[in-house]
């Protein structure tokens, strides 16, 4: 007997929920050959603005984790991820358009990913702060603390590796994120939502909309309880770019808006750092 295809519509990601966008919208995602894959969900600006009122509920309780407890957090994802290898290599295989062999190796980046960045939570402190030589009878200590809620585009080409690459850094640092994933690769994106669902990773750390950048990257670039934007999305289009961050100036928001990055390459430490707010504090020196 002829099976008739199930035809999913997925749904956003917001505060630990999988809700679909207040608009009723989708739009249909197709595979690398054109054929059809699934619906998304087609987030609007108030969805854009319930997950950024969802980060921020989030960001005291996960920011005051220990730095360590946000390794184990992430430790965890990477073994949920790997449990769901299988899936999230279809998935790739489907929307990038590689071969099988390709697509596993790139979820297992992945894994091997977000290891990396776990490992570093608990020794970032050690390398980017310190105790500063002062000519008084002072300790005079710079500690590194998160920014904030961190509005992220993901990578468009990337689904998975290039997704896991911005969220990592952010999360493991203490802040609450909002994601706009990539427009035509959704279905990575939201499988890793459902990732962090079944991790131990607290509702709203992690908060991802689907659908065009039009509707969501203008609503968290001017959002004024957005601290930081993540611009990498956006680099195939340089005067949109440009747009966001005149946007994202009005209350300061740190903004990065890298040169291409190749996410097979070493990631390094640079986007933990430019997450990081740096905190000085003094202490008389006891006799």
């Amino acid at each position: 007997m002829t099976r008739i295809d199930v035809r999913k519509t997925y749904k956003l990601a917001i505060g630990g929920a999988f809700p679909r966008s207040e608009s009723g919208r989708s739009y249909e995602v197709t595979d690398a050959s054109g054929g059809f894959l699934a619906n998304a969900a087609h987030a609007s600006r108030k969805d854009a603005r319930d997950a950024v009122v969802a980060a921020r509920k989030a960001f005291p309780g996960w920011s005051a984790r220990t730095a360590y407890n946000r390794g184990q957090v992430v430790y965890r994802v990477a073994e949920v991820l790997e449990g769901r290898r299988a899936q999230l290599a279809e998935e790739v295989q489907r929307a990038e358009g590689a071969t099988r062999r390709v697509s596993e190796g790139l979820v297992d980046a992945a894994v091997d990913r977000l290891v990396w960045y776990a490992g570093w939570a608990d020794k970032l402190a050690q390398v980017v702060g310190g105790t500063n030589p002062v000519a008084a009878p002072y300790f005079d200590f710079s500690v590194p603390e998160p920014t904030g809620v961190v509005g992220v585009l993901a990578p468009q080409e990337s689904s998975l590796l290039g997704l896991v690459s911005v969220v990592a850094p952010a999360v493991v640092t203490g802040n609450t994120v909002v994601v706009a994933a990539s427009v035509r690769r959704p279905l990575p994106a939201v499988t890793f939502a459902e990732v962090l669902a079944t991790s131990d990773v607290p509702g709203g750390v992690v908060n991802v909309l689907t659908g065009l950048l039009t509707d969501t990257a203008p609503t968290l670039a001017s959002h004024l309880d957005v601290n930081a934007l993540d611009l990498t999305g956006a680099l195939g289009d340089p005067d949109g770019a440009t747009a966001l961050e005149a946007d994202a100036a009005e209350n300061l928001k740190r903004v990065r808006r890298p040169a291409q990055d190749d996410w097979a390459t070493d990631p390094g430490l640079d986007r933990m750092t430019w997450l990081l707010e740096t905190k000085t504090v003094w202490h008389p020196i006891g006799t």
